[in-house]
């Protein structure tokens, strides 16, 4: 049945005008995002079996072209669509992050690094720079590994840090392999960019382990800082 010929209150265009888009299941959002079903399927069926097929939203939205396009329906112009929507939503939290709004909300924050670095094939060390007020002056993806691990320098952290003029940073990166868990090196790490900038008089509030897939940890709400 073609969802032009449900009840009004059930079409998921309607439903999200009129309970807002939080009511939604995933599928439902999915299937205003593609607009069309394809022969024999509605949006809200093609947008099932891309959730089937992938298994989470997350993996999903960050399918490679070749991936995405090869479930019948897709293509490149709607990757590209799904890639924009991406886009614009990270740079709409790293415009909230630049407000300072981000640290009221530790959710926020962690929302923002997901999309910001989870998806990465590569590891990445991210290092959140802050203001006296706690206000975001620039986030830099300072050092590139590969799957297994990347090499931080304290020298370049404490050096970027006095730069910018930091009072304090935000750590992060990302575990593409998928743990959660922070290894023994990533809390030597921590400790040694702890001591290195407090020798310049800047503190490290938070140093955050970012998933291919889960909610990132928080060395603060884990005790290891």
């Amino acid at each position: 049945m073609a969802i032009t010929d449900w009840p009004t209150d059930e079409r998921p265009r309607e439903k999200l005008l009129a309970r807002g888009a939080q009511a939604l299941t995933d599928a439902e959002l999915l299937a205003i995002f593609l607009r069309v079903g394809i022969k024999g399927q509605s949006a809200v069926d093609l947008a099932r079996t891309l959730l089937s097929q992938f298994g989470k939203v997350n993996r999903l939205c960050n399918a490679s072209a070749d991936e995405f396009s090869s479930i019948p329906g897709m293509g490149l112009a709607k990757y590209a669509q799904l890639q924009a929507v991406m886009e614009l939503a990270r740079r709409a939290l790293a415009e909230r992050l630049t407000e300072g709004i981000l640290f009221e909300s530790p959710a926020d924050l962690k929302n923002w690094l997901q999309l910001r670095i989870s998806h990465l094939p590569y590891e990445t060390f991210c290092v959140l720079l802050l203001d006296v007020r706690h206000r975001l002056i620039e986030a830099v993806d300072l050092f590139r590994g590969t799957l297994n691990q990347t090499s931080v320098y304290p020298r370049e952290v404490v050096k970027l840090a006095l730069h910018r003029n930091a009072a304090s940073v935000i750590l992060a990166h990302n575990h593409p392999s998928g743990a959660r868990e922070p290894s023994g090196a990533d809390k030597l790490i921590t400790r040694d960019l702890r001591n290195a900038l407090a020798l310049v008089d800047v503190k490290v509030l938070d140093h955050f382990i970012v998933p291919a897939h889960g909610e990132p940890l928080s060395f603060a709400e884990q005790g290891l800082l």
